[in-house]
């Protein structure tokens, strides 16, 4: 690890603000009695942020008096984080990983962006908007190269991208932090590569067929949801509204207590809450689907397609004993008349 000093150029004293110094009383109670001095490193945090964002030599000795720590302690801890920036810093200090994944991936060029855009490592541009330095691993590796600029991390980095980066940020606009190039969080760079269907699909559905199919169960389920409540919210469209109680209207919701229908064969939880916000809440309503009922089904949730003929099946055998009453409601919620027992 290199050397690090104090900047030579140092302001005269340091002191808290008075809302600042509140809240470092507070972090100081979260310790025990004879433990406040591990509050140091959150303390020397709210001193560099309420300095734009570097470390004084006063402040060093201030938060030792708060802590009633010896001043070199607190130098000692100061110098070794390298999230402690000892000389000032710009507006936007940007934090360039230089460790093997982002080198590996680029960061050589990233540097040349700072050199060619912001100047000198460790120095700040003339109007005070820029400085940058190479650190060590900032663990984003998945998506090298990558640079922290204050709070905020941007990945996937290429020379054009991160040069946009900056002068957005020079000309005060906007800039989204995370992957520069849409990827989402650590997602393999293209769309997944792999597990795009199940081996016992025989249609070998693909991933994002069935994500959609997913997401169209999901909307339908909640527009279902949001229908059955007493206040209708003020982003339902008309169509939306006449569609659900269409769908409603198919299986009338049984009186009483629904039935737990996750003992059925391979029916989830998920899938036990999409069947009731259609009306579907009893064994005796899964038992008696016609063949129409099941194709209605399955075309509004394609992820239900090849297993409700087993809930099916399982809903029958569970009928005779799980129906309150011994009386079994059809497939449109209509009671029917209990069957003789031997």
């Amino acid at each position: 690890m290199s050397v690090r000093r104090l900047d030579p150029n140092q302001p005269s004293d340091f002191e808290f603000t008075p809302e600042n110094l509140a809240w470092a009383k507070e972090q100081i109670k979260k310790y025990p009695e004879g433990r406040h001095q591990a509050a140091v490193i959150p303390l020397l945090w709210r001193a560099q942020e309420q300095n734009d964002r570097w470390l004084p030599e006063p402040a060093i000795r201030y938060v030792g008096d708060l802590l009633g720590m010896p001043y070199i302690r607190v130098y000692e801890i100061a110098t070794f984080y390298s999230m402690f920036n000892l000389s000032p810093v710009g507006r936007y200090h940007v934090q360039v990983c230089g460790t093997t994944p982002c080198m590996l991936r680029g960061a050589e060029e990233i540097k040349k962006v700072c050199k060619r855009e912001i100047g000198a490592e460790r120095e700040v541009t003339p109007e005070g908007v820029f400085s940058w330095v190479e650190v060590e691993c900032l663990g984003a590796c998945v998506n090298a190269p990558m640079v922290q600029i204050n709070d905020d991390y941007y990945e996937d980095l290429t020379p054009e991208n991160f040069e946009a980066v900056l002068s957005g940020l020079r000309r005060g606009r906007e800039v989204k932090p995370g992957s520069q190039i849409g990827r989402q969080f650590s997602a393999p760079e293209g769309g997944p590569t792999t597990l795009l269907f199940r081996d016992d699909d025989e249609s070998r559905e693909t991933q994002p067929e069935r994500a959609a199919g997913e997401a169209q169960t999901q909307a339908e389920v909640q527009g279902a949801v949001e229908a059955a409540s007493p206040v209708q919210p003020p982003e339902a469209k008309s169509g939306d509204v006449e569609k659900v109680a269409e769908e409603r209207a198919r299986f009338e919701r049984p009186e009483g207590d629904p039935d737990d229908l996750t003992k059925l064969a391979d029916l989830d939880p998920d899938a036990q809450h999409a069947l009731n916000a259609i009306g579907i809440t009893r064994y005796g309503q899964v038992g008696r689907l016609t063949a129409e009922d099941v194709e209605w089904i399955e075309t509004r949730y394609p992820r239900f397609k090849g297993k409700t003929a087993e809930w099916l099946a399982a809903a029958k055998a569970l009928i005779e004993t799980d129906t309150p009453g011994g009386v079994a409601p059809d497939a449109a919620g209509r009671e029917t008349e209990p069957k003789d027992k031997d």
